[in-house]
């Protein structure tokens, strides 16, 4: 009984983690600048005119050089050409600040994507806070489509199984939306 009661409680314990997780497949993404890095050069970005120009892959990581998000760094990284031929734009985004970005995209994510630095308010409104460290996001990856939706999200404090399904999320919108 007191162990059925305990799993009880354990389990309850972790719902509101799950009910706040990442914006649902369907939601507006919010809208956001910020600076990113890429190749160790600072420049602003917008989501609204990445848009314009494809779908979206926005990735957010807890923190530039930890091993988690060193990996996933690099699986992006190896993916990067794979989003282009399809017209996705890939960025990640930390709450670390551009002076570290500025190396973390060259040494990890090895010139091939824009790492941005995410405020507070944008990782709020992305549903992506670490739980224990509000400052820092969790690792959630999104596709967001030209029309602002978000059509994929993923979250898992493993690296594995982001690019991957971002990219399966990306050749299916590919694939419907082929250019003619």
């Amino acid at each position: 009984m007191l162990r059925s009661f305990l799993c009880l409680v354990l389990a309850s314990a972790a719902l509101p983690a799950v009910a706040t997780a990442a914006l649902p497949v369907g939601a507006t993404a919010p809208d956001f600048a910020t600076q990113v890095s890429l190749a160790g050069k600072p420049m602003p970005f917008s989501l609204k005119q990445a848009l314009k120009k494809g779908p979206v892959v926005l990735y957010f990581y807890p923190a530039a050089f930890t091993q988690g998000c060193t990996i996933e760094a690099h699986d992006f990284a190896e993916a990067t050409d794979d989003f282009k031929k399809m017209g996705a734009t890939v960025i990640g985004m930390s709450a670390d600040n551009i002076d570290k970005l500025n190396k973390f995209s060259v040494s990890e994510c090895r010139n091939k994507f824009a790492v941005g630095s995410a405020t507070p308010a944008t990782i709020g409104a992305y549903k992506v806070t670490m739980p224990k460290n509000p400052a820092m996001s969790d690792r959630t990856s999104y596709v967001i489509a030209p029309n602002g939706k978000v059509i994929f999200a993923y979250s898992a404090m493993d690296p594995a199984g982001h690019v991957k399904g971002t990219l399966g999320a990306v050749k299916s919108w590919a694939a419907q939306h082929k250019r003619g």
